[in-house]
C-alpha cells in the first residue's frame, strides 16, 4: 500500500466517480481504476461498490478512508516541514553567549528570530565561560556561539560583529562616580572585582592589560563568573570593575557607569563551525549579525 494508490482512493472516494477523481488526479481513468484494483487484491478485500451509475464505499472502504486521510495528511506535513527545513525557516538552533553579551545580545536574538522564524526553536544559553563555548560549538553542543576571543582556523569561521569601549563601574557612593569621565589610572588604590583568570574568561587578561596601560597592577582581585554577579559585587561595595559597554543594559541599583578618559575597547566575535551548518542555522546568524550591528 503506497501514498499514492491512498490519494487515488481517496480521490475516488470524495467524488464517488472514477471519471470526475481521474481529470482531479490529473490521470488517465483506466490507469486510476486499476490502481484501485490493485489496492482492494492488496488488501483482500472490496473498497467500492460499483455499478454503471454509481460509486460507493464498502464498509471496509469507509474504514480505510480514515486511515488514508491520516496516512496522506502525515505525509504532507512530512514534506511541507522537509521544505521548511531545507529552507531554513524550520529546525532547532542553540546558541551560546559569554557573559557580558547576555544581557543586551540575547534578548534582542531571541525577539527577532521569533518574529522572523517562528518555526525555527531556539536553545539559547547565557553567561556561559568562552572556553566551554568553543569546545561545545566544536562538540555540537552549540550551533553558534558569541565570544570575546577566538581564533579561526580548526574548523571553525569567525565573524567580527562589533567593538566597543570598556566602561569603569563603580558603586554610587563613589567619589568618581559622579564624573563624566574618568582616568582609569584613578582608579589604582581599588579592588577589583574581575571575570576569573584566563582559563576560564577572556575578560581576565582584558581587564588586566588595560590597568598595566594606565600604569598599575590591580590588587587585590576578587573573581566573580557571572557578569551580574560582577556587578552585584561592585554595587555592595567589594571593588570596582570594567566591562564592555554594552553591560550597561544591566541596569542594577547602586552601581553608576562612568565612560574611561582613554577607553580601551574590545571585540565581539560570532563563531561557526566551517561546514555541517543547517540552512536555519546560517538564518539565525544573519540575524545576530543584524541584531549586534543594527
Amino acid at each position: 500500500m503506497e501514498i499514492r494508490q491512498l490519494r487515488y482512493f481517496l480521490a475516488v472516494a470524495e467524488e464517488c466517480h472514477f471519471g470526475r477523481a481521474a481529470t482531479r488526479l490529473h490521470v488517465a481513468q483506466p490507469a486510476l481504476s486499476q490502481q484501485i484494483k490493485q489496492l482492494e487484491g492488496e488488501l483482500g478485500i472490496a473498497l467500492f461498490n460499483r455499478t454503471t451509475r454509481h460509486v460507493a464505499l464498502t464498509e471496509a472502504g469507509r474504514q480505510l478512508a480514515d486511515h488514508a486521510r491520516t496516512l496522506v495528511g502525515g505525509e504532507e506535513r512530512a514534506r511541507a516541514h522537509m521544505h521548511e527545513l531545507a529552507a531554513g525557516r524550520a529546525g532547532r538552533v542553540s546558541v551560546g553567549f559569554i557573559g557580558t553579551a547576555t544581557y543586551d545580545v540575547l534578548p534582542r536574538v531571541a525577539r527577532t528570530v521569533r518574529a522572523q522564524l517562528p518555526g525555527v526553536a531556539m536553545d539559547l544559553q547565557g553567561e556561559v565561560l568562552a572556553p566551554r563555548l568553543v569546545e561545545g560549538l566544536l562538540d555540537d553542543t552549540y550551533d553558534l556561539v558569541v565570544v570575546r576571543e577566538a581564533s579561526p582556523g580548526d574548523g571553525v569561521r569567525v565573524t567580527s560583529l562589533r567593538s566597543e569601549p570598556l566602561v569603569a563601574v563603580l558603586p554610587s557612593h563613589h567619589a568618581l562616580a559622579s564624573r563624566r569621565v574618568v582616568a582609569l589610572g584613578e582608579l589604582a588604590d581599588e579592588p577589583f572585582v574581575i571575570h576569573p583568570s584566563q582559563a576560564r574568561s577572556s575578560m581576565y587578561d582584558r581587564v588586566l592589560a588595560a590597568c598595566r596601560s594606565a600604569g598599575f597592577e590591580p590588587s587585590p582581585l576578587v573573581e566573580v563568573s557571572e557578569t551580574a554577579t560582577l556587578v552585584v559585587f561592585v554595587a555592595a561595595g567589594h571593588g570596582v570593575a570594567l566591562v564592555p559597554h554594552s553591560v550597561q543594559s544591566l541596569s542594577l541599583e547602586g552601581v553608576t557607569y562612568v565612560p574611561l578618559a582613554d577607553p580601551e575597547t574590545v571585540d565581539l566575535l560570532l563563531v561557526r563551525r566551517a561546514g555541517r551548518n543547517s540552512p536555519a542555522t546560517t538564518h539565525v546568524a544573519a540575524v545576530i549579525e543584524e541584531c549586534v550591528r543594527g
